[in-house]
């Protein structure tokens, strides 16, 4: 199994980035938030999950080891695959996956692209006394709690980002992580701490 990977980012996609490491290219799924930290030319250091299926081998990829750990509890819920779980980490920062989890908050987690309310329901059912309770303050300095993008800056932000030709699932990670960290920020502030991120 490949658990880590250290190598050079040759290409950033949309779901996923080359990484070059021993002369070899992997091409490796990640978060928005993986992908946002990712620069052309630069060194990465990520946490992996290789998956097998009769169809396809994947490898995916995290720059810190708890979206991993968040990663393997959503996908070890029945109806719960990499791809959706994948899908679930682009959507919110860690801290607030993790939160709305713990919380019972199926309305938050159905409002994530393929995120039916049944599954929704199970992720909530099933996890809901299984995250650690760390994972709820991941990347969140003391006294911040994570917020998912509802705020007006927020929306504001994500739109001027999107208008710019950023990746919606890329830009709506970031601009959740800084609100989580100081949910005060203004839509100028997101706009540009966000494209210091995405560029």
């Amino acid at each position: 199994m490949i658990a880590y990977l250290s190598g050079v980012v040759r290409e950033v996609r949309d779901s996923s980035a080359v990484i070059v490491a021993g002369g070899v290219g992997y091409e490796v799924q990640c978060p928005a938030g993986t992908l946002g930290k990712l620069v052309v030319g630069q060194t990465a250091e990520l946490s992996t999950r290789f998956v097998v299926r009769e169809d396809a081998q994947l490898l995916f990829g995290f720059s810190d080891a708890d979206s991993l750990k968040l990663f393997d509890l959503v996908t070890g819920v029945s109806g719960v695959g990499p791809k959706l779980g994948l899908s679930l980490l682009s959507a919110m920062p860690v801290s607030a996956l993790a939160q709305g989890l713990m919380a019972g908050d199926a309305k938050l987690l159905s409002s994530v692209s393929g995120v039916g309310k049944k599954t929704a329901e199970r992720l909530v059912l099933e996890l809901q006394n299984k995250v650690p309770e760390h994972l709820a303050a991941a990347g969140v300095p003391a006294g911040a709690r994570a917020t998912p993008v509802s705020s007006t800056a927020g929306r504001d932000a994500i739109e001027a980002l999107l208008a710019l030709g950023f990746r919606e699932a890329q830009v709506r990670g970031v601009v959740a992580e800084l609100l989580g960290a100081d949910p005060t920020q203004s839509a100028d502030a997101l706009i540009r701490k966000g494209l210091g991120r995405l560029r």
